[in-house]
């Protein structure tokens, strides 16, 4: 176990003004991310933490991250396109999403009573990673500003967030971050807008505090 992941429990992956506060998303599924770190290690995958947060590889490649969500926490697979999932645990992050998919989880049970299927698609997920099967990205349909769109590709967990929030919410930020005509200004706000994005927000929604019953 890595001492950096047990930090990550405790504070949170501090990437937004919640971290290491009760509001901390982290906070409401404690549990169950123990539960997944659990599992995850039980399949024989080197712990990290990338992105602020809990990361397992194989042979230094990225199989998959456990993460907090405001309504769930998840097993999220970077190349989750790619994986056998006979039992349709697996889902798209959004819409547009081509790669990675991710199982969503909202009580301790539910993960214990899928705990044999989630350990296979932890595995399968394994032997694409170690066959170096790649994926065929299709271009966005979503005008995607640049600066964003290469955020995105290098932050598993903020594109993640992203292609999570609604098509409303997503065109939001896409329209503010593409007004300014300078690059470096696009990239000042996307700074500003990673917080929101990853507690699930709208623009110009805020925070609500909900926490899970």
């Amino acid at each position: 176990m890595n001492p950096q992941v047990d930090r990550y429990l405790v504070e949170g992956c501090m990437r937004c003004e919640f971290g290491g506060t009760p509001k901390c998303k982290v906070h409401n599924w404690v549990s169950e991310l123990e539960q997944l770190r659990q599992i995850v290690l039980e399949c024989d995958l080197k712990e990290e933490l990338k992105w602020g947060v809990p990361c397992y590889t194989t042979n230094d490649k990225n199989v998959l991250i456990v993460s907090a969500f405001k309504d769930y926490c998840s097993i999220s697979f970077f190349k989750g396109s790619l994986i056998s999932d006979p039992n349709s645990l697996l889902v798209k992050p959004g819409e547009n999403s081509q790669a990675g998919r991710l199982i969503k989880f909202t009580s301790l049970h539910q993960i214990e009573e899928n705990l044999e299927l989630i350990k296979e698609i932890i595995l399968n997920a394994v032997e694409v990673e170690k066959a170096g099967l790649q994926i065929e990205k299709k271009p966005n349909p979503e005008p995607i500003p640049e600066e964003l769109q290469n955020r995105l590709d290098e932050d598993p967990v903020l594109k993640s967030a992203f292609e999570s929030l609604t098509p409303g919410r997503q065109r939001g930020y896409i329209i503010f971050i593409s007004q300014p005509k300078q690059s470096k200004t696009r990239e000042s706000r996307i700074d500003k807008c990673v917080g929101k994005i990853l507690n699930g927000e709208g623009l110009h929604d805020k925070y609500s505090g909900k926490k899970k019953n």
